[in-house]
């Protein structure tokens, strides 16, 4: 039997802008077999430009097959986008994680993966936007996810260091990962992920 994986997120997990195969979900998968995990491609729910909100609106309408072997959520930057507060973010963010966890029947399953900082960005730059803002902005949206994950006994990976050393590694709309960065995610993501599905 192969285990079904479920990837949760916005436009970091769905690759805007990327192949399908360069989609750091698929990269993942592709990781996970070379290293002889059984695992289904991935059931990815996820559209460019979601919040929380929406997130947890689509699921509500998705069919799911649990359970997954291994669930992974990455998702918020567009509340920090949008300016949403921080403690609205907690809120939503533990409901989304609990319905991760319910999904993948148990929370050393499920991987969350800290949001990305876009103000490094050359669409950042060419937009005039505040990139320490930004940062600041994120990091505290990104301490509310590591500390609900450790809190629900859930995984946690720091992404966010890559894309800040890493602005270089864009799509060609200058905002969103390449697939070269996103290999470099799941360079760190895969690790973890092999832990979940033992």
């Amino acid at each position: 039997m192969s285990l079904h994986y479920l990837a949760l997120g916005d436009s970091y997990t769905i690759g805007e802008a990327v192949p399908a195969a360069g989609r750091w979900p698929a990269q993942l998968v592709a990781r996970l077999r070379e290293g002889g995990v059984a695992v289904d491609d991935p059931q990815i729910v996820a559209v460019t430009g979601w919040t929380t909100d929406e997130l947890s609106s689509a699921m509500d309408a998705a069919s799911f097959d649990p359970p997954y072997g291994l669930v992974t959520l990455l998702i918020g930057v567009n509340n920090q986008y949008r300016g949403r507060d921080a403690g609205e973010y907690r809120d939503d963010f533990a409901r989304l994680l609990r319905r991760a966890i319910g999904l993948a029947g148990h929370a050393s399953r499920v991987v969350v993966v800290s949001i990305p900082d876009w103000g490094v960005t050359r669409f950042a730059h060419e937009q005039a936007r505040d990139g320490a803002q930004i940062a600041e902005a994120l990091d505290a949206y990104n301490a509310i996810a590591r500390d609900e994950a450790g809190r629900a006994g859930a995984r946690w990976v720091d992404i966010t260091p890559i894309s800040r050393r890493h602005p270089e590694l864009v799509a060609e709309d200058g905002l969103h990962p390449s697939a070269q960065q996103y290999a470099l995610w799941t360079e760190a993501i895969l690790p973890v992920a092999a832990a979940a599905v033992k």
